[in-house]
């Protein structure tokens, strides 16, 4: 039997299939006031750079986990010269459907989600409800950045799809500052206590990390063959932490990695081990018949894009596998910087076998063909959707 914990946070599966069939948005970024019914198949979103085509799909994630998936603070997210933005969404599903909303008040910084006209008592208790997967044309970063944004992916994505995972990162976090805050003041017997407490959530948070990037490890690599037309790549959750006779037994790895880093944690005030300070490793064969190196350092701009879409396709399944249902496709400008061949194999990627909902943004018409020309084509300037194109 295994430990409370070591015990693996299990997979919640939903009914399906969900979309969002209007959308409401009031002073969000540049877009003031915004009223749209959404076909169910999606839509084409064309203008120029600025226009608030990124800003409208980044409205609808909100919906989705209630912050911007371009990181940026809710006090950022207010239009300039306004003092609250506020976004509503209906979404339908199988049992009929529900409303979503959500409002950020910079005076008082106070930041209120409802579900069917009633506040929810905790955010997290909202998050998922319809799921969604942006494909950004900064996603090369994702693969090329910091371990921080890596780590950012795969907590969203987690706690999106693994119940119980939200609330071992947020008792975690809070031990982690009380340790580092234990450390910096040179407390011992408060650092140990701490110490103890810090085990039970990081194990399950690097068993769900470790447990996604192996049970995905195939289909990512699948991916990159089909888009990039050649070689593959591949996954794998990175940990400092040694492995143990038993590989599976994070909480043993992790309470023998914090024993050995104790003085290291007191001479630089913080702890310097655990799934804060964990990777995801991304390689792939860089040259032709070569070995696969890490692409957070090495490769083109062009295979970084490859990988990254990959990386996205593959958080599709997994929100797909959970909710029992397609997800809603949020593609952001994501083909400009493809060649051709590559943009069409990610088109039929996207096209074949996948049902959810797309919005799909671009400066201009797109030439290729998608959906079969099911996707609306809306205009968009200057923060305000125009009509179709």
């Amino acid at each position: 039997m295994q430990s409370p914990s070591s015990a693996p946070i299990g997979v919640v599966e939903r009914p399906g299939p969900a979309s969002i069939d209007r959308l409401s948005i009031r002073d969000f970024r540049n877009l003031r006031e915004v009223r749209l019914d959404l076909p169910e198949a999606g839509a084409m979103i064309i203008g120029p750079n600025g226009s608030g085509k990124t800003n409208l799909l980044e409205a609808i994630y909100y919906l989705e986990v209630f912050r911007s998936f371009r990181g940026a603070r809710d006090a950022d997210l207010v239009r300039f010269g306004a003092d609250v933005f506020r976004i509503e969404g209906g979404i339908r599903d199988e049992a009929g459907g529900e409303t979503l909303a959500a409002a950020f008040q910079k005076t008082g910084r106070r930041k209120k989600v409802e579900r069917n006209g009633a506040e929810v008592d905790r955010i997290t208790d909202a998050i998922g409800a319809f799921g969604a997967v942006v494909f950004d044309l900064d996603d090369a970063g994702l693969v090329s950045g910091s371990p921080g944004r890596r780590r950012r992916f795969l907590d969203i994505l987690l706690s999106l799809v693994v119940p119980g995972y939200v609330a071992e990162l947020q008792r975690y976090r809070a031990v982690l500052a009380q340790r580092n805050e234990a450390l910096r003041a040179g407390r011992d017997s408060v650092v140990d206590a701490w110490t103890e407490g810090l085990i039970a959530p990081g194990a399950k948070l690097m068993a769900a990390r470790d447990g996604w990037s192996r049970r995905r490890a195939d289909a990512f690599r699948g991916y990159h063959e089909q888009i990039s037309g050649g070689p593959g790549a591949s996954l794998g959750y990175e940990s400092a932490l040694s492995a143990t006779e038993d590989p599976e037994d994070w909480a043993g790895r992790f309470r023998s990695g914090l024993e050995a880093s104790r003085a290291r944690d007191f001479r630089r005030g913080f702890t310097t081990v655990g799934p804060h300070r964990d990777d995801l490793a991304i390689r792939a064969e860089v040259d032709d018949d070569g070995p696969e190196r890490d692409l957070r350092s090495f490769g083109s701009g062009g295979q970084k894009r490859t990988a990254a879409i990959a990386l996205r396709l593959t958080e599709a399944d997994s929100l797909r596998e959970a909710n029992g249902r397609d997800p809603v496709y949020l593609l952001d400008d994501v083909f400009a910087e493809l060649d051709r061949e590559r943009a069409e194999r990610v088109f039929r990627l996207l096209d074949e076998g996948r049902s959810g909902q797309v919005f799909f943004t671009a400066p201009k018409p797109a030439d290729l063909p998608f959906r079969e020309g099911a996707l609306a084509r809306w205009r968009i300037r200057n923060g305000t959707v125009v009509g179709a194109g």
